[in-house]
């Protein structure tokens, strides 16, 4: 078989076709759960849509990223035992699916067509990224050719996901006769992103004169979060058919397909909005991570602040009321306020509730420390006790009752620092880890507006880690809304501190913060994963050493 075919007269005829876009949820290294689903998908495509092509996302087979399960010496044969599963399950529609293809002696990431119960094409993927949280050049190595054949009768150019983002592959595809590009995807969630896809979609199509269907993977895998968003353009540029974000599912596209094909149009969702979209990717996030990794429950600090609510109300969306338990750990410090918030915060929300004070562990603590801190002046140590205890209770109802701790520190606290070792960052998932704190403010006012169960003082009144008396954020840190534009312009976008001066930002401010930043990176190292929602998350995106002499400024 060529991975090259050139296009026949049977392409030009008009036909009906039916192609439907796999939006699917796949788990990462279970190859033979992954096969399952695309036999099942399949075959529902067929007998629901009636499906001439059944698309598939990126790697679907493997789950992605497979990171080093790509160096198992057992994943070339387990491949090929799901290759011949499928065409041994001779489903009706054509599939196209991604999976890791060995050839004289190289890896490749590889879209598989598979039609009567042959493997009748092979593509591999010419531009593996490398780059934020992608590191494929590590495993894979570029293809060269270009795959345009027939399907259906219809010629049809196979490209995966980066091939899209770079020149050479859709163009080569379309002088090769493609009446239709299919585009697998294994793309990853931030904010920005999908307004992203659909710019380089419209010039891609409209420019090539050609109708590309992309289809993306959906689901939590660690840090990362695929949206799903599948779209088709047609070759004039034009958006015709977008599947909803964050939603599992079939999704059919009808092509009348003469020189190129012409989807026919459906109506398009409703744009979400910012605080929408990144409150269903945490919701989406926590399921998986749980649901995943064979957690029965979850369990995390309630303290009455903004963060933790904003943390019990996604748990929540995405468990239910039944998987979740809350626990208040109060000191002499917590205001009656922040009891009386907890407490609302998890009835309205359904959890189970305990409180548990940490008064007496803390004087036990202190009476064993008495000799050794003879002298000295109470300081953040006595404050960094009082959140470990908070870590030792929380992990042993973990270990006790098999639940995954979720930690509630935001982007702003991890980027500065503002939490404790071995204490609040004690846990397994940090939900809001890329979440600055100004967009947890506004996340907490949006999921009031599905239904009220934060209350309005938590959003309004001046946060604090109630640690010490009258204690407030701000009185160790710049306001919020500074603070978040700062560590933007630093860690996101890599500004030097003179850079962030020139934007308007204080220079003392904007040294202490960029310090702060660069000393707690040991911390963040220690961190639990957290789900990622911005371009430069802490994690796979930056990777800055711990020992090193860089000094900030230019």
């Amino acid at each position: 078989m060529s991975v090259s075919q050139q296009p026949s007269s049977a392409g030009t005829a008009t036909r009906k076709l039916c192609v439907v876009m796999a939006q699917l949820d796949f788990l990462v290294g279970d190859i033979p759960g992954n096969t399952r689903a695309v036999i099942e998908a399949t075959q529902k495509a067929h007998d629901e849509h009636q499906a001439d092509i059944v698309v598939f996302p990126e790697l679907c087979l493997t789950g992605y990223p497979p990171e080093d399960l790509l160096l198992r010496p057992s994943l070339e044969v387990r491949v090929s035992e799901a290759l011949d599963t499928l065409c041994a399950a001779n489903l009706k529609p054509a599939i196209v699916i991604g999976a890791p293809i060995r050839q004289s002696g190289l890896l490749y990431n590889s879209a598989v067509v598979i039609e009567g119960g042959e493997l009748t094409g092979r593509y591999f993927k010419k531009f593996p990224p490398n780059y934020q949280v992608f590191d494929e050049k590590r495993y894979f190595a570029e293809g060269r050719e270009t795959l345009v054949m027939p399907i259906h009768g219809v010629q049809v150019g196979i490209t995966v996901c980066e091939d899209l983002w770079s020149d050479g592959p859709v163009e080569d595809a379309a002088a090769a006769g493609a009446q239709l590009i299919l585009n697998l995807n294994a793309s990853p969630y931030d904010i920005d992103k999908q307004a992203s896809r659909k710019a380089l979609l419209e010039r891609k199509s409209r420019e090539n004169r050609v109708s590309i269907v992309y289809v993306n993977l959906i689901g939590g895998q660690d840090e990362l979060i695929f949206d799903g968003g599948s779209m088709v353009f047609d070759h004039s540029g034009r958006l015709d058919v977008e599947a909803p974000q964050f939603v599992e599912g079939l999704f059919p596209v009808h092509f009348l397909c003469e020189h190129p094909c012409q989807p026919v149009s459906q109506p398009l969702p409703e744009e979400p909005s910012l605080e929408a979209n990144v409150y269903n990717a945490l919701v989406l996030g926590v399921r998986d991570y749980v649901n995943k990794n064979g957690f029965k429950s979850v369990v995390l600090g309630l303290s009455g602040g903004i963060d933790s609510a904003v943390t019990l109300a996604v748990a929540v969306d995405a468990l239910g009321s039944d998987r979740v338990r809350a626990v208040m750990m109060p000191f002499r410090y917590t205001s009656g306020m922040s009891l009386e918030d907890a407490e609302a915060e998890a009835t309205a929300l359904g959890v189970q509730y305990d409180v548990f004070s940490i008064e007496p562990m803390y004087d036990a603590f202190m009476a064993t420390l008495e000799k050794p801190f003879e002298g000295t002046t109470p300081d953040t140590t006595e404050e960094n006790l009082q959140a470990r205890l908070r870590g030792v209770l929380l992990m042993s109802l973990s270990n006790k009752f098999g639940s995954l701790v979720l930690t509630t520190g935001n982007k702003s606290e991890m980027a500065v620092g503002y939490s404790t070792l071995y204490g609040d960052m004690a846990g397994g998932f940090d939900v809001l880890k890329d979440v600055p704190k100004t967009l947890v403010f506004r996340l907490a006012k949006y999921r009031n507006t599905l239904s009220s169960v934060i209350p309005e003082r938590v959003i309004t009144r001046p946060p604090s880690a109630e640690l010490a008396p009258d204690q407030k954020d701000e009185d160790s840190l710049p306001g919020y809304d500074v603070l978040d534009q700062i560590l933007n312009l630093y860690v996101e976008r890599d500004f030097s501190a003179d850079a962030i001066v020139a934007e308007g930002f204080d220079r003392t401010d904007v040294e202490r913060v960029i310090r702060l930043v660069d000393i707690n990176e040991y911390k963040r190292r220690q961190a639990p994963i957290g789900v990622r929602i911005t371009e430069r998350g802490f994690g796979k995106d930056r990777r800055y050493p711990i020992t090193n002499g860089w000094r900030i400024g230019k």
